[in-house]
């Protein structure tokens, strides 16, 4: 009765493998020119706005792994040019994530430590003639923008000299202006096909506190101002981003040739991951949590990496995961199966064995002493017993299996419990349905059977052969405990493409069932991982006690990943 982790075909596996990207083949030619140096930095940098999720995962993976093979280095950057959004706790929370996936970063910055040089830039651009501060609104610098076929309008205060410029941006700077009533922006081209060179902002007034630098500043740089520039000071070789930053890149190039900096860094864009089932955008995730559809940025449902942590999820499995699925040039959707594949592939020698209840029906061995008991022994990896050893499990009259384990009519091929079928309980005997007892509904409440007490252990003094076997604990002795089945958080692949995509959540998410668990499992530690056999992985959650333990299903035994068409995990 192995329960090995199933393997998809060989032709799956390679569809979804990865081999040499695009990225690492520009990286060898920028080192065989000698461009850079020969040298190698990259950096994470995200926003300390929400917390981490799969996709970050991804960017991580790439951005630590082409440091650690090139002997390069790679630096963790806060972004953290909105002080309306960001917290230090998301800060302590991407640290931890970015640990725990295996990661340790060469140095540790944040674009609020920039803050100062940011604003000499700012200055520099404005004496260049590049730059120039702007009375429009927001809503007026769009409607002047123009669209993707018609040039844009130049601001009134486009022309305005430097010396008013520069008393503008100081007098900004000193907090002199309301939020809204200037921005300063960069004079490029209102007319560039690009809608993002035509004259973006660069700074802009907001009045608020911010986590770092407290009430330093009331004006904070802009994203694509600020991150080129951060990357310049860090000496960055290679700006790995995603997709949605390639029409940036123009405006990434532009900032740093018109500064003239030391430093000029290469953006390079790949596929961002999405995957089915579930949502990525911070926005969303946002909702999810604030509106309570979920319990928490760490719900299991969710798509962030705590959230696989808490659910069970190990870091070499999401390793293992961003691997297989590659660096691609589109973006295209991963099924959700996929990365369940590789969290199997990861627990299944890893994890000891155990047996847990869910859905409770009593059976009584009727012509087992009443009173007494033993002791079995069971082994904890049976695909291979020296591994983890074995333990002992209580055995008694009364047990409780499997409601689905027993069928009063059984279909055809159905080689479970019902009446005068035989069945090998796991590790203990062989025991006969004789009769059942039901509720004044109908409903069976408890099977009895006799058992073969020459079976011990599960094998027949004669050799007879019996198909069925099923998991049990003593009713006697097992701890009952909560369990938390986790699926799907929403009914449809791709629940970003629907109008409201709250209205897709599946309400089948979650399930709690009060089960029993064997005794040993009772003080199992928060995070200690679990096959409970025939059901699939589970984790203690820390919401257990020691009277009442709670475990999370991270993911089932099986799935139907080997099915799933090849265009689901190719990557272009």
């Amino acid at each position: 009765m192995s329960s090995s982790t199933p393997r998809p075909d060989d032709e799956a596996v390679e569809a979804g493998a990865a081999g040499r990207d695009f990225i690492r083949d520009i990286i060898d030619e920028d080192n065989r020119t000698g461009k850079h140096g020969g040298r190698v930095a990259t950096r994470f940098p995200p926003e300390p706005n929400g917390f981490l999720h799969i996709g970050h995962a991804k960017s991580i993976c790439l951005n630590f792994g082409l440091a650690k093979e090139y002997g390069g280095t790679c630096n963790l950057r806060f972004d953290d040019t909105n002080p309306l959004k960001e917290d230090e706790r998301y800060v302590r929370a991407i640290e931890e994530d970015v640990r725990w996936l295996g990661f340790e970063w060469d140095a540790e910055f944040h674009a609020s430590d920039y803050y100062p040089a940011l604003y000499d830039f700012a200055v520099k651009l404005i004496k260049q003639g590049a730059a120039y501060v702007c009375s429009l609104s927001d809503e007026a610098i769009r409607q002047y923008r123009g669209t993707v076929t018609e040039p844009g309008t130049p601001s009134p205060d486009r022309d305005r000299s430097v010396d008013e410029n520069l008393d503008l941006l100081a007098r900004m700077r000193q907090g002199e202006f309301d939020d809204g009533t200037y921005t300063v922006r960069a004079k490029i081209d209102m007319a560039n096909p690009n809608m993002k060179m035509r004259d973006p902002p660069i700074y802009r007034i907001r009045h608020a506190s911010h986590h770092r630098t407290g009430d330093a500043w009331c004006i904070y740089p802009m994203y694509d101002f600020t991150h080129c520039l951060s990357d310049s000071l860090e000496a960055i070789t290679h700006s790995i981003c995603t997709l949605e930053f390639e029409n940036n890149r123009e405006l990434y190039d532009w900032f740093l040739d018109t500064l003239e900096v030391q430093y000029h860094p290469q953006q390079i864009e790949f596929a961002r991951l999405s995957l089915a089932y579930t949502v990525m955008s911070k926005r969303r995730l946002l909702r999810l949590v604030e509106d309570k559809y979920v319990h928490g940025w760490d719900d299991p449902r969710m798509p962030t990496i705590a959230g696989m942590r808490r659910r069970g999820y190990t870091p070499e499995a999401i390793r293992a995961f961003c691997e297989k699925i590659g660096v691609a040039r589109r973006d295209n959707l991963v099924d959700l199966a996929f990365l369940e594949y590789c969290v199997r592939d990861d627990l299944n020698p890893k994890v000891p064995r155990a047996m847990a209840v869910l859905r409770p029906l009593k059976l009584i061995i009727d012509n087992y002493p009443e009173g007494e008991g033993e002791t079995l022994t069971a082994i904890n990896f049976p695909d291979d017993p020296p591994r983890m050893g074995e333990r002992t499990i209580p055995f008694c009259r009364e047990l409780y299996i499997e409601r689905e384990d027993f069928m009063e009519k059984p279909s055809k091929g159905y080689f479970r419990l019902a009446p005068g079928k035989e069945v090998r309980l796991r590790w203990a005997y062989l025991v006969t349905c004789v009769s059942v007892t039901k509720d004044e509904h109908g409903e069976v409440t408890e099977v009895h059977c006799t058992y073969d007490p020459e079976s011990r252990g599960g094998s027949p003094a004669d050799g007879r052969k019996v198909k069925g076997t099923i998991h049990w604990v003593s009713a006697a002795h097992a701890r009952p405990a909560e369990v938390r089945l986790y699926d799907r958080l929403f009914t449809v692949p791709s629940p970003d493409a629907e109008e409201d995509f709250t209205a897709v959540l599946n309400p089948e998410s979650l399930q709690v069932l009060e089960a029993f668990v064997e005794p040993s499992l009772a003080e199992a530690a928060p995070g200690l991982r679990f096959q409970f056999e025939r059901q699939g992985y589970f984790i203690a959650d820390p919401d257990g006690t020691k009277d009442r333990p709670v475990f999370n299903r991270t993911v089932a035994l099986r799935d139907g990943w080997a099915k799933l068409a090849k265009a689901n995990v190719t990557q272009g």
